[in-house]
């Protein structure tokens, strides 16, 4: 495997913890504090900047490539992160598939797909904004 997949693979574990304490946080000390309806979005919102931050940290760590490099790690780690939610939702947690999959659903207030685009582009954003993508894609 090559070392880029590795750090790739290290990075969103590192999200993946962040992902699993926000989640905590929301359910052990917002929802208390300030209700379900509030705490989900705000959740979602801060999930997003933990991603980006991470990320923002992280990328350098990847070296510099071409721009469909970094498209290709954030869309890596978009299967990583829903193969994760669905298989450890259902044979772990012991959710239905309905269950899982209205954590897509925004109209109750859940962003979850707000993080999971987060995730898409954050290799890429990131890595453009600390200019280091391959000088050959820069304008991609």
């Amino acid at each position: 495997m090559k070392a880029i997949t590795l750090k790739a693979i290290g990075i969103w574990l590192l999200i993946l913890v962040a992902a699993i304490l926000n989640g905590l946080v929301r359910d052990g000390i917002l929802t208390p504090l300030i209700g379900p309806a509030p705490a989900l979005p705000l959740s979602g919102v801060t999930l997003s900047l933990f991603i980006f931050l991470i990320t923002w940290l992280l990328i350098p760590t990847l070296g510099m490539h071409p721009a469909t490099v970094y498209i290709s790690v954030g869309l890596f780690w978009v299967a990583l992160t829903l193969s994760f939610e669905y298989l450890f939702g259902y044979f772990v947690a012991g959710k239905s598939w309905d269950e899982i999959i209205e954590v897509l659903n925004v109209t109750d207030g859940n962003l979850f797909i707000i993080a999971v685009l987060a995730t898409a582009v954050a290799p890429w954003l990131t890595a453009k904004m600390r200019g280091i993508i391959s000088s050959a894609d820069r304008d991609a």
